[in-house]
């Protein structure tokens, strides 16, 4: 059984949980941070001292934290080709493909974009910077925009952890008040996973709770 602390509309807790519904794994989670507070007790720091959420424990294992190392563990432990290859080129090539989504594309959106449309009350709106970060995301975009005309995921026809870094914060993206480029591959990704239940569940989780107004 796995045990995760972190609240559900955290877009990290989000990629954690959607990982372990692909992957059909049983787990309990506890809502922690932001408006449930609990990550600043000597409890919850003595698993994690940054304070910051998820938090998986596996079993009686030891806690671990930062999003994407939790993800490596359980693509590693309870995953298998073509979501995480067996082979060391294959798997060193999706776990490429995550790296670049988590730094380009997932960080460029959520603090860049996301914090300053929804989590900033909207007379301290820089629209300047919130285009100039639209610019910098839409480039990158651009790049999976390219792989996406040739494949139905990430790195090829199947799903793999390299989506589950990238994919994760496309429900905001689409759902949030921002003008957004035509990019018909990335459009027809995201309505494929729209259909995943796991994606349903534990992606497109409202995000009213975080909304300053």
């Amino acid at each position: 059984m796995l045990t995760i602390w972190g609240r559900k509309s955290s877009s990290n807790v989000q990629a954690l949980m959607w990982c372990i519904g692909e992957l059909g794994l049983a787990y309990v989670r506890h809502d922690i941070g932001h408006r449930y507070g609990g990550n600043d007790t000597p409890e919850f720091l003595a698993m994690n001292p940054n304070g910051t959420v998820p938090v998986l424990q596996d079993g009686n294992g030891e806690p671990l934290f930062e999003t994407g190392a939790i993800l490596r563990y359980l693509a590693s432990r309870y995953g298998s080709s073509p979501f995480w290859p067996d082979d060391l080129a294959g798997r060193t090539h999706v776990d490429m493909w995550a790296e670049w989504s988590k730094i380009n594309i997932a960080q460029e959106f959520t603090s860049p974009i996301f914090w300053r449309v929804v989590r900033t009350a909207p007379k301290d709106r820089d629209p300047a910077a919130i285009a100039k970060a639209m610019g910098v995301l839409g480039a990158k975009l651009d790049i999976a925009e390219q792989r996406l005309a040739k494949h139905a995921y990430l790195v090829g026809d199947e799903l793999t952890l390299a989506d589950i870094q990238f994919g994760h914060v496309l429900f905001r993206y689409f759902d949030i008040d921002i003008s957004r480029p035509e990019r018909p591959a990335l459009h027809r990704y995201y309505q494929n996973l729209t259909t995943r239940p796991a994606f349903r569940e534990h992606v497109m989780v409202s995000y009213e709770e975080l909304r300053v107004l």
